[in-house]
């Protein structure tokens, strides 16, 4: 049985859902992000980033544990333990993984700092508040192109692409984005919504989650902790 160290962000979705996907048993160990846990040692020996989610399968491709860290590589090595959403031609495979990339470079990272600088920052910043909504709008813009041309985001067929993608884009609302104005992006996004693996996915730990209303979450996710040496 997997071992899934996380919490109920989207980075963590995307591993709950792949893990659903493919009907693989895990277990969820949580990380509560707010509290501190994720600088944890033992948690750092596994993810030294101090970043949820991250993996122990004792069933590792050579007979022995492996442990992974960042949610994009255990999609890809999901994908390639169960040979499942994630393209076997060579082409499809590149189409898959460039979208992956585009996840992991620009959706996850630009509209975290939008979340960031829109809700949780002491101090409302006018510029950093235009940038990154700007910046969140033109991404969905970058999609919604995509889907008008392509089933899925990689292609015709629903991949680790979409599964990477989808859980950043629930909170459209707080990215100051109106899925209205992005039509082959609401239709698609709709459809992965009624997918029971992915109602399963996101439902994964939902009840942990708190608002970040005091103080010690703030510091633990925003402030000094981050940026000592664990």
């Amino acid at each position: 049985m997997i071992e899934v160290y996380s919490w109920p962000t989207p980075n963590g979705h995307k591993v709950h859902i792949m893990l659903e996907e493919c009907g693989l048993p895990y277990r969820v160990i949580p990380v509560d992000i707010g509290s501190g846990a994720q600088f944890d040692p033992g948690f750092l020996a596994i993810s030294p980033n101090n970043k949820i989610p991250a993996i122990v399968d004792p069933d590792g491709p050579d007979g022995r544990p492996i442990s992974l860290f960042e949610s994009g590589a255990i999609l890809l090595y999901l994908a390639g333990k169960t040979g499942r959403l994630l393209p076997a031609d060579t082409r499809g495979r590149y189409e898959a993984l460039q979208w992956l990339m585009f996840q992991m470079g620009g959706v996850g990272p630009m509209l975290g700092q939008a979340h960031h600088f829109r809700i949780y920052a002491p101090e409302k910043i006018p510029y950093a508040i235009d940038r990154y909504t700007n910046e969140a709008k033109r991404l969905y813009g970058v999609i919604d192109k995509r889907l008008a041309a392509s089933t899925y985001i990689a292609g015709k067929d629903y991949s680790i692409a979409d599964i990477a993608i989808f859980p950043w884009l629930r909170s459209w609302k707080n990215q100051g984005v109106d899925l209205a104005d992005h039509p082959h992006l609401k239709g698609w996004f709709d459809e992965i919504a009624k997918r029971p693996a992915v109602q399963r996915g996101v439902e994964v730990l939902a009840r942990e989650r708190k608002p970040l209303l005091d103080e010690k979450a703030r510091e633990n996710l925003f402030g000094d902790t981050q940026y000592k040496r664990h």
